[in-house]
């Protein structure tokens, strides 16, 4: 049974369908039931397969292993503009009204030389040319408006994700009119940009980079394109400073790092963990971080740099001297502070903003979280440099922190009572699982004011109730009241790896890619479960993330990487580093807590 034909049933039917079987199985029936990947055949790369776009077209598309929507809109500027190029036209580039896609524009009596041109270069399989109007309703090529579209059309595969129309170079015709109000004559667009729908006939032309014709373009390209002054300069909404993106990711499945967790659990006294035992689910390595690493990739290509957390560990796949990712050693960031190593997540986020190199804008990501479409930097900052936060519906419960709360809840209530003492405002709202835009400079700020507490929580190798939770809720809140960011949206979703109706909205988001970002996490599940989670997880990701990055490793050279542990690995490929300095630590050395209440482990 497919997504469509589950949905037959009535939800309450299903829902009480699915309670009559056994809790353990509930996963494993629904999986089935929607098939969050449905089967298809396996086409070899380099051969062009039909495939439905994301606008419900069916077209050629060439099977690839290795893509991005920005390489493509790139391939298509490039294929146009050469055959321009090779017609004798001069068209000039224009902000086009969405970023994603790009427009050339070319005076109407160049038409039918444009066409006779464009459809030279159209003629191999999986380039689609057509024309569309205005309103993006496809029309034929003799409509007095029709604006020629030009793609190329990538797949994987298995035909589960298309790149295509989303990312096509259009050539707009503008005409030619004599304004009675005025001398000369002008070109008018046949459609809205981003700047002018009418500029002189005659004016500047000048060449610029991707960048400032889309916001989606990162800066520093080699490429220039041409266009006319009027749609050179850098608009209000242009984010013109670095953003940086950050992970903390651990590999549970690690047997030094087991050992170490292990040691560390028996000085404070507690049990020794079952090393295969379902409650470590919670470091439990899913490949989750190659495949949110391509997100980051596919859909926030303008990020300037990768920075990826650990604790001397290196996944099978990463190849450590690619530029595009740098491996950040915990010893790396915390300096004089706090005690290594630690498992303690709270720990090790207070110490980010001591990253080498880290730009003062960054995107804060857990492995759990993915891009889900083509995003651009104002998502998450405006271009004045003010960040977005993204409250949820969730509260924060009552009363002070007490040693009966979970960690996390308890690092929530001493959020709020510091920003209570601090700017005399109460928070009741927790913050949406997503990724977190930061200030390092706000971070910097927290530390300076509460050296004890943000330097005591660094100290803690596990989760204590006297910990804060920083980058996930006390630095939005003390930005928005020191003036740094406002609230923002986001379009997400949430589901837990565990529950049985997961499979469905797995399936659901696949088909309609309609998240700007979402995340797959397992709150709390028996080991009967995990296997099944695995494997809907693999499937699922694999099909929305099909394409290779160039900081993968081949495949046989991860096979062979695999044989060894992570932290192994980074002993031998990774570089030695130098800790941060005493003196460039923003805080003092370790800092008595002042307390005799346990370590805690979440």
């Amino acid at each position: 049974m497919n997504l469509r034909a589950h949905r037959v049933v009535p939800k309450a039917y299903r829902d009480r369908l699915i309670q009559l079987v056994p809790p353990q199985r509930q996963l494993w029936l629904v999986r089935r039931l929607t098939q969050v990947t449905a089967r298809r055949s396996r086409t070899a790369p380099g051969e062009v397969r039909q495939v439905r776009d994301v606008d419900g077209h069916r077209v050629q598309a060439r099977v690839v292993e290795e893509a991005t929507p920005l390489t493509l809109r790139q391939r298509n500027i490039d294929l146009v503009t050469r055959a321009l190029d090779e017609a004798g036209v001069d068209g000039f580039h224009v902000r086009h009204a969405d970023d994603l896609r790009s427009a050339i524009a070319v005076p109407h009596t160049h038409r039918a030389t444009v066409l006779r041109a464009l459809g030279r270069v159209t003629s191999t399989d999986e380039v689609t040319l057509r024309f569309i109007d205005a309103g993006r309703r496809e029309v034929d090529a003799d409509h007095h408006d029709a604006i020629a579209q030009v793609f190329h059309a990538v797949t994987d595969p298995f035909g589960h994700t298309v790149l295509g129309s989303a990312f096509a170079c259009e050539v707009e015709f503008w005409r030619t009119v004599s304004p009675p109000e005025k001398p000369g004559t002008d070109l008018v667009a046949p459609r809205g940009n981003q700047v002018a729908t009418a500029v002189p006939e005659s004016g500047e032309t000048i060449h610029v980079p991707a960048s400032q014709l889309s916001r989606f373009a990162p800066a520093g390209g080699p490429a220039t394109y041409r266009t006319r002054a009027e749609f050179a300069g850098l608009g209000h909404e242009h984010v013109t400073f670095p953003i940086d993106v950050v992970y903390t990711w651990v590999d549970g499945d690690d047997s030094d790092w087991q050992t170490r967790k292990n040691a560390a659990l028996r000085e404070h006294g507690q049990a020794e963990i079952n090393l295969v035992g379902a409650h470590d689910s919670r470091y439990a390595s899913r490949d989750e971080l190659r495949y949110s690493l391509r997100s980051v990739l596919s859909f926030a290509p303008w990020v300037r740099q990768i920075y990826l957390v650990t604790d001397d560990q290196v996944p099978p796949w990463l190849d450590v001297e690619h530029p595009m990712v740098r491996v950040v050693r915990h010893r790396e960031i915390f300096g004089a502070t706090g005690q290594l190593p630690t498992f303690n997540s709270h720990a090790i986020e207070s110490r980010l903003h001591l990253i080498p190199g880290l730009s003062e804008h960054f995107i804060y990501v857990n492995d759990d979280m993915f891009f889900g479409r083509p995003l651009l930097p104002t998502t998450f900052f405006h271009a004045n440099g003010i960040s977005k936060f993204f409250p949820s519906p969730a509260q924060l419960d009552v009363g002070p922190a007490t040693v009966h709360d979970a960690p996390v809840t308890a690092a929530g209530k001493n959020n709020r009572r510091h920003i209570e003492e601090r700017f005399g405002r109460t928070i009741t709202q927790k913050m949406r699982h997503v990724p977190y835009p930061l200030r390092k400079s706000v971070l910097e700020d927290i530390e300076r004011h509460l050296p004890a507490e943000v330097v005591g929580t660094a100290g803690h190798q596990f989760r204590h109730p006297k910990d804060l939770s920083i980058p996930s809720s006390l630095q939005h809140y003390w930005s928005f009241f020191s003036g740094h960011a406002v609230p923002g949206s986001i379009r997400y979703t949430y589901a837990d790896l565990a529950d049985p109706s997961t499979p469905v909205k797995l399936a659901n988001l696949l088909t309609r890619r309609h998240c700007d970002v979402f995340c797959l996490n397992d709150t709390d599940s028996g080991e009967v479960l995990l296997s099944e989670q695995l494997a809907m997880l693999t499937d699922f990701l694999s099909a929305y993330f099909p394409f290779r990055a160039p900081f993968e490793l081949p495949p046989e050279v991860e096979a062979e990487r695999a044989r060894m542990t992570a932290t192994a690995r980074a002993a031998a490929y990774l570089p030695e580093t130098t800790a941060v300095p005493r003196e460039q630590a923003s805080a003092p050395g370790r800092v008595d807590t002042g307390t005799d209440e346990p370590e805690w482990i979440r």
